[in-house]
């Protein structure tokens, strides 16, 4: 079939060809510019001209093909865009403090950080199968050796060879899945898909086509870390740099459930719908069951908040699983809310862990209240947020994916999220007990924190946008409202 270019539509992937073109002039100015901070900064700017078109598009403009119909730019991917964007941004203001306080500071870090942003971005723009692999394998191949980035201790390179084997594990089920989907109906693309499901061909059932689905499930299940494919997560997110952690706990994890939502939404929407359904349900209450349970044992911080995030893909699968509107909007809302107070909780783990250390334990936020009042406070409104405490911004996202689920008539799994955000509590508000009741230990109050511009800035913003959207969710509300712009 011979190209049509107009369709191709460059300026429909203008926000991802941003980041792109800023990732190669990374790269280039690299090879140049010997102070690297330079280039984190180079990458902010980009990150910042990529957000204007997103603004654009979002408000004006009606959702554009391109590609010959493999990606859009719609409502949809826009909002991603934007949740993309905010947590690389955030995580490269960690990076330019935590980088310098490890010794690592290189360049080829930011080009790589932006080449796992672009990768998201097409995940979640993808309207073909093919599109969304490629966008799965520059996300991952970029965060395999961020992963492994800290050469001076073992865990990381640990952490990027396990991401690496279990990565390509989990594309090896998308690509199965991939493959019998494409040999029941003949193609990839995710609108052709559904329209390929009618009752008059008596295919709405065809096996062939479900056990693809299975696969794709599989394979998705392991780049969110559902249970039981979350066993990369701990030993992975422990041992990657901090920095590192905090963009792959919310960046890897929206770009999983962008791609996942719109085959639900577009391609099965009208075939096995129950079948995925009770799947998914299924498998959002022993994520969050098992993520929850598994960080009540850990002593390490950073350890803790890996098996935490296991439990908010579990949160954001009740949302996918209620498989209505109000589940999409809550999910976008869920996952803008994340990347600020999951980043802000990141953050602070960046302030006090040691140069030589990987993580922090509990006992290193002891008398952190007398000691820094301003940073216990920052670190108590992440905590609050995540276990889900009003006034904060999370308790509003955990609202809407709940009251999804009851809108669909499963309440008894929203009942299931409300007690797992109960016992996450106790691990959550463990941190701030140590902070405001447990004095320092000798010496403590001694050890320099690693409290730079940057990563107070991220702090501050962080803090800021959890009470403030907590308070006020309207703006957000709105916002992601536009997300259901191109969903059927």
């Amino acid at each position: 079939m011979p190209i049509d270019f107009p369709i191709l539509n460059f300026a429909a992937l203008a926000p991802v060809l941003a980041v792109l073109g800023t990732a190669a002039l990374v790269m280039i100015c690299d090879l140049f510019i010997s102070d690297k901070r330079f280039l984190g900064y180079l990458s902010l700017l980009g990150l910042g001209i990529a957000l204007a078109p997103c603004f654009v598009m979002l408000l004006a403009a009606p959702p554009a093909p391109a590609f010959q119909n493999m990606a859009v730019s719609d409502g949809y991917s826009l909002v991603l865009d934007l949740i993309f964007i905010v947590t690389a941004g955030l995580s490269v203001l960690i990076s330019l403090g935590y980088l310098d306080h490890k010794g690592m500071q290189r360049g080829e870090y930011y080009a790589l950080l932006l080449f796992a942003t672009s990768g998201m971005m097409m995940m979640g723009a993808a309207t073909d199968l093919i599109v969304v692999f490629m966008g799965l394998e520059i996300m991952s191949m970029a965060l395999y050796i961020l992963a492994a980035f800290n050469r001076r201790q073992m865990a990381s390179g640990e952490a990027g060879m396990k991401y690496f084997v279990l990565g390509a594990f989990a594309s090896a089920f998308f690509l199965y899945g991939v493959a019998l989907l494409y040999g029941a109906t003949g193609s990839t693309n995710l609108q052709a898909i559904g329209e390929w499901f009618t009752p008059e061909r008596g295919n709405m059932r065809d096996p062939l086509a479900l056990v693809g689905l299975g696969l794709i499930l599989v394979g998705f299940g392991f780049k969110i870390a559902a249970v039981p494919f979350q066993w990369w997560t701990p030993d992975v997110y422990h041992g990657a740099p901090t920095s590192v952690t905090a963009f792959m706990s919310v960046g890897a994890k929206a770009a999983g459930f962008a791609a996942l939502i719109r085959l639900l939404m577009v391609s099965f929407s009208n075939a096995f719908t129950l079948d995925w359904q009770i799947a998914v349900a299924f498998l959002a209450v022993i994520t969050m069951t098992g993520g929850n349970i598994a960080a009540l044992a850990q002593k390490d911080v950073k350890r803790t908040l890996a098996y935490s995030s296991i439990a908010h893909a579990g949160y954001i699968l009740v949302g996918v699983a209620a498989g209505n509107i109000a589940g999409v909007t809550g999910i976008l809302f869920y996952l803008m809310a994340y990347a600020f107070m999951n980043i802000g909780a990141f953050a602070m783990v960046t302030v006090l862990e040691r140069r030589d250390a990987i993580g922090t334990s509990f006992t290193d936020y002891a008398g952190l209240g007398a000691r820094k009042p301003l940073l216990a406070l920052a670190m108590t409104f992440f905590m609050f947020s995540l276990t889900g405490i009003p006034p904060f911004i999370g308790f509003w996202g955990k609202l809407y994916v709940f009251g999804a689920a009851v809108e669909a008539g499963m309440s008894w799994l929203a009942a299931a999220g409300m007690i797992n955000s109960a016992i996450s509590a106790f691990y959550y508000l463990a941190v701030v007990v140590q902070m405001y009741m447990r004095p320092a230990a000798d010496g403590q109050e001694t050890i320099p924190l690693n409290l730079n511009g940057p990563i107070t800035f991220t702090l501050t913003v962080a803090a800021v946008v959890t009470i403030v959207l907590g308070v006020w969710p309207t703006p957000l509300v709105n916002l992601t409202s536009l997300g259901l712009f191109g969903l059927p």
